[in-house]
């Protein structure tokens, strides 16, 4: 296993990264700096599109355009780079964390807590309604779903454990929840996650400087150093979807001194795994 260093970024908060297969770009966001970054492998660009006050991640809608979760329980679409169509879909004085499309277009998204309040984790409909799943949530962290698209998998980083429950893709329903994982207290939190096409979970180790790569089972097959301690999450890229990349945080987009070199950064792990297409929302907001 190889890992790379492919974006100089120094990003406070990297995180969702996505690949968009039709531009054959990867998408990931700045949740504190404000950015949405993108980045070519084939020619080594990097852009930030969209500049805002909090951008906490995004999916990739069926016509190509990017929906876009922000803060105050704000969602908007992004269209040529363009920032649009911002609405508030909840009532929630604090930031939308990770996010992930369902394979039937809905969007499940996290809210972080408040002072008086536990995070959340909503199902945001094809229509725009908004269903509360979760309540009382630490941190509302990494999802992803099972091969046979009958699991649902949700990482609650403040209990160190990943969820699994049945999932319903009709309707759209989680219920039976189960501890799939149970992290020990060290090395770090699990974050942000991706499972790949064989159904293994690869989760982000948050102060823990490393990728944690599960069996379907829970079991523990292998973990990933990255040369930096805040790794936020994962997901695989390229033509090919055989390049893990991995966002960092710690980092200081104003120029200033980070945690440490490293910190901040987008990394490509070289492992001997394949990705799976990322479903697609297909939300309309208005």
């Amino acid at each position: 296993m190889t890992v790379t260093r492919v974006v100089d970024t120094s990003c406070r908060l990297g995180e969702g990264p996505v690949w968009h297969p039709d531009e054959k770009r990867l998408y990931w966001v700045d949740i504190e700096g404000g950015r949405l970054h993108r980045y070519d492998p084939e020619t080594g660009a990097h852009d930030c599109p969209v500049e805002t006050s909090v951008v906490a991640g995004v999916t990739i809608q069926r016509d190509g355009s990017l929906l876009a979760f922000m803060d105050r329980g704000r969602v908007g679409c992004v269209v040529d780079g363009e920032l649009t169509g911002v609405t508030e879909i909840v009532d929630s004085p604090t930031r939308f964390n990770d996010v992930i499309a369902d394979p039937a277009g809905r969007v499940f998204c996290g809210t972080m807590p408040s002072e008086s309040a536990g995070g959340r984790l909503f199902r945001l409909g094809t229509d725009a309604t908004v269903t509360t799943v979760e309540t009382g949530v630490g941190i509302p962290n990494g999802m992803g779903f099972t091969r046979d698209r009958e699991r649902f998998y949700f990482t609650e980083t403040e209990a160190h454990t990943i969820y699994r429950y049945a999932y319903d893709e009709e309707s759209g329903a989680v219920s039976d929840r189960e501890r799939f994982v149970e992290s020990p207290a060290t090395p770090g939190l699990p974050d942000g996650m991706t499972v790949d096409s064989a159904g293994h979970i690869w989760s982000a180790r948050w102060e823990g400087g490393c990728v944690v790569k599960y069996d379907a089972d829970g079991t523990e097959l292998d973990r990933f150093d990255v040369p930096t301690e805040k790794v936020t999450s994962v997901a695989f890229g390229g033509p090919d979807l055989d390049s893990l990349y991995v966002t960092t945080a710690g980092g200081d987009p104003d120029g200033g001194a980070g945690e440490d070199e490293d910190a901040g950064a987008l990394f490509r792990l070289d492992v001997e795994a394949t990705g799976r297409p990322e479903f697609r929302s297909d939300v309309r907001l208005g």
